[in-house]
């Protein structure tokens, strides 16, 4: 089957821009790349302290705990450990990046003023 020729060049044309973006623009696109960056990086730290922080206690409650040995089994362990990590991922990396879009705006703020 595939795309129609004119409809597949009606799509290329369309994601390219006829406007060339000011260097006002591309600044600012690469500020948001290094804040999403440096939120992804955070949270990759953070998740990774949450994980260990999680997966000693729960494996060693159910080892140790009967309640805990006869009724989480290895997935209720694993979710357990999962939702904590995730978690503090993305709470992490929202905090990161909003606290460095703040930092951006601060700064053109101050720019402006000047």
């Amino acid at each position: 089957m595939g795309i129609p020729m004119d409809i597949r060049d009606a799509w290329v044309n369309h994601r390219s821009n006829l406007m060339i973006p000011s260097p006002d623009e591309d600044l600012k696109f690469l500020r948001s790349q290094m804040c999403t960056q440096e939120g992804v990086r955070e949270g990759v730290k953070s998740a990774s302290i949450a994980c260990v922080a999680t997966a000693v206690p729960t494996l060693i409650a159910v080892r140790t705990i009967p309640w805990a040995k006869a009724n989480l089994n290895y997935t209720a362990q694993a979710l357990i450990i999962s939702a904590a990590s995730i978690a503090a991922y993305f709470i992490t990396a929202d905090k990161t990046i909003l606290e460095c879009a703040r930092r951006n705006t601060r700064t053109l703020y101050d720019k402006q003023q000047s």
